[in-house]
Order: C-alpha cells, then sequence, then structure tokens
C-alpha cells in the first residue's frame, strides 16, 4: 500500500511547457573573490571611494525601511548629460532596474509573446535567448560577419522587412566580439521596423565611444530603447543597479511586470555616490583603453589571433586548449573565459581588460604557457 501510495503521489504542478523546455542561463561566479577576475567583464579595481564611504555612513535605521527612489532618475539624467552634451530627458522616460538582466527580462515580459519573434545577433550575451525562451517567442539569430565581426547591417534590415519582429536586441559594443555598431545604422534600424521593439544594451558604451543618446529623440523613434547599468564602468556589479532610457509610454509598460522595490537600499545610496563622481569612472575608463592598447600591442607582436575593438574585453585564440589555458591560468590567480564551445568562436578564451598592471600579470602567466616573448 505504501508503495502504491508513493507511485501515485503528486510531485507537484508543472510550470509552463516554455519554462521546461528551455535552458537557463547560469555563470560559474562563485570562489572568485581572491583572485584576478578577468572572466566577466567586472570592473577591475572597485568602485568609487565616494561610493565606500556612503555605504559605510548608511544609517542603521534605513535597513529596516522599504528603499525610495526619489531623485534617483534626476541624478542619472544630470550623469548623462555630462556624458551627452545637449541630451534632454524627463524622469518619466527612466527606468530604474536591480541591474541590466532585470531589464532585459522585463522588457521580454512586457513584450514577448507566444510565437512572436525575437532577433539577435550571434555570437552575443547568453541571457537573451533564455528570456525570449520563456515567453515562447520563436528566435532569429544573424551571424556577425568574417573575421573581424563586421555588423550584419543589411541582413538585420532585410530580416527585420521581413519577419516584423516583436524584438530586437543590439549589444553595442558587442559582447563577446566588440563590434561596434554606429549610432545612424541603429537609427536607421529603429525607423525601418516602426512596430519592433528595438533594444540597444550599451553596457560597454563607455569604452565603445559611440553611443546612441547623443542622437537619439525618444518622441521620434519611440520604438528605441537603451540599457546601461553601473556594474561594468562604476564597480557596482554586487549590487545591481541598472537603467533603461526610451520612450515614456515603453518605460511605462516595462515598469508594470516589476516589484516596488526590486532595488535595495544600499544600491541607491551607492548609485548616488557613483554617478557624483563621473571623474573616478573616467579614469578607470582610459586606464582600460590604454591597457587595451597595451596587450594588443603584445599580440600583434607575437602573432596570436584575437580580437579587439570596443567593450573592456578581447577573444584570443590560444594554439593550447582553452580549457588548458584557463586551468593554467586559475592556477596561477587569474580568471577567464574558456569560449571554446561557442558557436563561430570556438577555440576561444575571452579575457576582461583591466589595468594595464592586470594585463601585465595575464600576460606574464599567458605568454609562459604559449611559449611566446613578453
Amino acid at each position: 500500500m505504501a508503495e502504491e501510495y508513493r507511485q501515485g503521489f503528486s510531485q507537484g504542478p508543472l510550470p509552463r511547457e516554455e519554462v521546461q523546455a528551455m535552458k537557463g542561463y547560469s555563470a560559474p561566479l562563485e570562489g572568485r573573490r581572491n583572485l584576478l577576475r578577468l572572466d566577466f567583464n567586472e570592473n577591475t579595481i572597485g568602485p568609487s571611494p565616494h561610493v565606500l564611504n556612503a555605504l559605510k555612513n548608511f544609517p542603521s535605521n534605513e535597513i529596516s525601511i522599504y528603499p525610495e527612489y526619489e531623485g534617483l532618475k534626476e541624478a542619472v539624467i544630470v550623469n548623462l548629460k555630462k556624458r551627452h552634451l545637449g541630451l534632454e530627458l524627463q524622469t518619466s522616460q527612466v527606468g530604474l532596474f536591480n541591474g541590466a538582466d532585470a531589464a532585459i527580462h522585463a522588457i521580454f515580459q512586457s513584450y514577448g509573446v507566444k510565437g512572436d519573434k525575437f532577433v539577435t545577433t550571434i555570437p552575443t550575451f547568453g541571457y537573451y535567448t533564455p528570456c525570449a525562451q520563456m515567453q515562447g517567442m520563436e528566435i532569429l539569430n544573424i551571424p556577425y560577419e568574417g573575421k573581424s565581426f563586421d555588423f550584419p547591417l543589411e541582413e538585420i534590415l532585410k530580416t527585420l522587412k521581413r519577419y516584423n519582429p516583436k524584438i530586437m536586441i543590439i549589444c553595442n559594443p558587442n559582447n563577446p566580439t566588440g563590434t561596434i555598431t554606429n549610432s545612424e545604422d541603429i537609427i536607421q534600424i529603429a525607423n525601418s521596423s516602426p512596430d519592433s521593439l528595438i533594444v540597444i544594451d550599451e553596457l560597454y558604451e563607455a569604452f565603445g565611444e559611440d553611443s546612441v543618446m547623443p542622437v537619439v529623440n525618444f518622441n521620434e523613434t519611440p520604438n528605441l530603447l537603451v540599457i546601461q547599468s553601473l556594474s561594468k564602468t562604476a564597480g557596482l556589479a554586487g549590487l545591481r543597479i541598472g537603467f533603461s532610457i526610451g520612450s515614456e509610454k515603453v518605460i511605462s509598460n516595462i515598469k508594470r511586470v516589476t516589484g516596488p522595490y526590486d532595488i535595495n537600499s544600499f544600491a541607491v545610496r551607492a548609485a548616488y555616490a557613483a554617478l557624483e563622481d563621473q571623474d573616478f569612472i573616467d579614469k578607470y575608463i582610459e586606464e582600460v583603453l590604454e591597457a587595451r592598447e597595451w596587450i594588443s600591442a603584445k599580440l600583434i607582436r607575437n602573432s596570436v589571433p584575437h580580437n579587439i575593438n570596443g567593450g573592456n574585453y578581447m577573444l584570443i585564440w590560444p594554439n593550447k586548449s582553452p580549457n588548458l589555458i584557463a586551468k593554467y591560468l586559475k592556477e596561477n590567480g587569474i580568471l577567464i573565459r574558456d569560449m571554446s564551445n561557442q558557436k563561430y568562436i570556438e577555440g576561444s578564451i575571452r579575457v576582461t581588460i583591466g589595468t594595464k598592471t592586470q594585463m601585465q600579470q595575464f600576460w606574464e602567466v599567458f605568454s609562459r604557457i604559449e611559449s611566446l616573448s613578453y
């Protein structure tokens, strides 16, 4: 009787069929604290001292109450205007999220319908796909072109015209290829498909120097949405704070599917401090760009196949197995990302570009295992 009972015992309700069929996005983020982290494109030096002071002086009585966001959108706009002269924005055109990934998730929850089409490039950030899958969307991947991974503008325009997709996302600069899509092409794409939501993921725009923000008018291009965050440049990845910028209607739609207190109070306080210290962020960006030039010269001099463009990262195709390279580097205190199984970039590793000192540390170990000149 007990056996019969167990066999017939309910295992609980099944999730939606789309969730059963999808493969969740996961990243190996444990056990990284005491290593040189060149695997997930994070800020490699930490946030501004102003951020640390703001967190140290966080009032204890604010921990027991729900967070308040009054003024944070204004602070975001002030910061954007400093970086993009002539920009005009209203607070209703800015959305606050628990990191850029929460913004991406909300976009699909708001606009993704089963059977609708989602278009993106490939290879690109892996989180877009499971978000589309959980909504039951049909995914159309458009490859970057050639060995230099050029942006496939003509193929994208043809695809938009043929399929009229509900959502398209362009990572700009693209992770992991570094491909930069110029602003004029983005505006052309948005205008060519007015019924599609065109999302520009600009998490790495500060390292690519071609944001669409200075040229876009969201009243004239209401189907264009931009995502940014304070993870990559300001060093707040651990606190999760991201923004979406677009038309008032689109921002309102995607905010409807988020919780009222998704961003915690510590992240809010840190965001204020980071946004006020743009000089610290600018200096770090300069260090990364200098290091990018240095490591690029080393790779060229040693004839190492690689791809460096926009972004604080690069792809390298080593002589030895990427798995072996990753293991050896980790044994020497350095983490990188093995991309050998990723379509179109098979056999590669992705390496975050930090400061010049950090790149020298990476090159010393990498050149040793690859038998290259230092």
